[in-house]
Formats: structure tokens, sequence, C-alpha cells
């Protein structure tokens, strides 16, 4: 039995808040695990994922022999590695005669399992078995395209799934500003079947077009399989909208002294407080002190001169 202890230190504490759910998501770690029996050719596969993801990807080479992600209690150790690793995505490779070369691929959220594609690989090509200039070698860390060709990718219930969850294993962290002069491979995932499809790694050539467009290539450099869907397991629908939350749906703070009017619109209330004139310090001015006085010196003489003037007459 699995024990829970909470953190009791400011550095611990800190570290639970980055890895707690947010409405805002960084970038999505992927945990690669092997089971109880595997095929050269399962291996080959997630090793080679292993590496297009390697700046955002945790493998475990030891076998597993208690993860049965479909089953019920059978995810309890795969949700354990995930919050120990802090990964909300994952690949679990097997092997047996029922279903060979199988690969579950999942997401998770809060770190139980979200849901659930599983995959037959066939057809198999690594990175080895393709012949390309080397210069064309896609460079760790950049952006890919996503380019899903068929019909199906929209209308029928598995390959949109499989699409959502290939989306999230490759796209990395999202932005919103991306320079094309760095975007240098791309995966192209074909619909060939309803539950069939042909998943491939290109590196992007750009040639002189005579105009200020380039003219782009593909150049497929690996691997490369293809994908038969088995099984899928859709999300919880409460979980997929407590998932799906955006910043958007969060509720905004009441604004103070402000009033939405139907015709004026938004109206504010603007509160001055008292200047208190009377308290404030004037400036010094002399200069302006001794020009008052002295006119007031003058008018008080001449008002003097007047009246004693007027004096005189009246005697």
């Amino acid at each position: 039995m699995s024990e829970f202890r909470t953190a009791t230190t400011r550095r611990g504490k800190k570290e639970l808040q980055k890895r707690a759910p947010k409405l805002i998501e960084s970038g999505k770690k992927t945990l690669v695990l092997h089971g109880t029996k595997t095929s050269s050719v399962l291996n080959a596969v997630l090793t080679q994922i292993y590496h297009l993801k390697k700046e955002s990807a945790v493998k475990y080479s030891r076998k597993n022999d208690k993860i049965n992600p479909f089953e019920a209690g059978g995810e309890t150790s795969l949700e354990f590695f995930s919050q120990k690793t802090d990964c909300s995505l994952f690949l679990y490779g097997s092997h047996s005669k029922k279903r060979p070369n199988n690969l579950v691929i999942g997401r998770t959220y809060d770190h139980h399992v979200y849901d659930l594609v599983e995959v037959g690989i066939e057809n198999f090509r690594p990175m080895e078995s393709f012949v390309y200039d080397k210069k064309l070698a896609p460079k760790e860390g950049s952006k890919p395209f996503m380019a899903f060709i068929g019909e199906g990718f929209e209308s029928i219930i598995g390959l949109k799934h499989l699409k959502e969850v290939l989306l999230d294993l490759f796209r990395g962290e999202v932005v919103e500003n991306l320079n094309l002069a760095g975007v240098d491979h791309a995966y192209v995932c074909t619909a060939l079947s309803s539950t069939k499809v042909f998943f491939t790694h290109c590196a992007l050539r750009l040639k002189k077009s005579g105009t200020v467009v380039p003219k782009m290539e593909l150049v497929e450099v690996g691997p490369s399989m293809d994908m038969v869907i088995r099984r899928h397991r859709p999300p919880n629908e409460s979980v997929r909208k407590e998932a799906m939350r955006s910043s958007k749906d969060k509720p905004k703070k009441k604004e103070k002294n402000v009033k939405k009017d139907p015709l004026q619109g938004k109206i504010g209330n603007v509160y001055i407080p008292d200047q208190k004139i009377g308290e404030m310090a004037l400036p010094n001015k002399s200069k302006g002190v001794k020009r008052e006085r002295r006119e007031a010196r003058q008018n008080h003489g001449s008002d003097e001169h007047a009246s004693k003037k007027k004096k005189e007459e009246d005697s």
C-alpha cells in the first residue's frame, strides 16, 4: 500500500504547486515504459520515439509486469510512475501472441489515466534505413509541422481519437509566435483505412521558386510505420470537462466602482480625495511679497493725502 505524505517545507510546497493541474499548461513530458515481454521491433519503436522527444521524455528500460492500462486496477503502477516523473503522456509497449508489437499511447490528468489508444505496429522502418543528406537532419528541440491526410480523421471516432493523442505526443510546447525558418521537420499521418494509419517523419527542404515564398519539399528521414488501431478508451465526460477548462472559464473578479449600461457601455466612478488647499505650504516669494507691501503702502499714502486735502477744503 503506497503512502502519501504532504510537503512540510517551503521548497516542497512550491514543487507540488508546479506539478498541480493548471489552467494554462506548460510543455508535456512523455514517459516510455516496457512491458513484461517486448519484441525487437517494439524496442526500436520506443527507442526512436524517445530520441525524437529526448528533450521532454523519460525512458525506463526495466520490464514492468503489473501494468495493464485497459484493466481495472492495472493502471496503479502506471499512475505511480507518472506522478514520480511528472509526465502527462506515456507510451507502453508489450508483445504477446494475441497482440504482437502492441503499443499503448495514453494521457493522464492529475496523474490519473485520462484516455488510451492501443495500436499494433507493422512495416516498421528505423531511421538508419533511410538515405539522405545529413545536413537536412532535424535539429533537437525544433517545432514540427503536423499533417493529417484523410477524411477519416474528422469522421471516424477511432482515427479522430488517435489524431488527438498524436498531436499531444509530438507537437511539443504550445507557442503563440513561431519563426518559420526554424521549422525543419514534419510528421505526416495518412489514413489508409478506418483502422490503419501510415506514420512517417520527414525533413523540410527549401528550394528557390522565383518568388518570395520558397518551394518546399519533404525528405523522408524516418522512422516510419503502420499503426493499426486495436482498442481505444475515450475519457469520461465529467473528467473531460474538467481537463478542458481554459482561463476564459475562470470566474472574473468583480471590478469596483464600475457599472455597465446597455446604451453608454462601461461606466466608471472616479473618486478624488479632498485636496486640502488651505493646509498646503506656499512657496517663499519674497519679491512678490515686497511688491505687494510697497503697493499697499502707496495706496495707503494716497488715501491719507486725499483725506487731508478733503479736510482742508471743508475748513
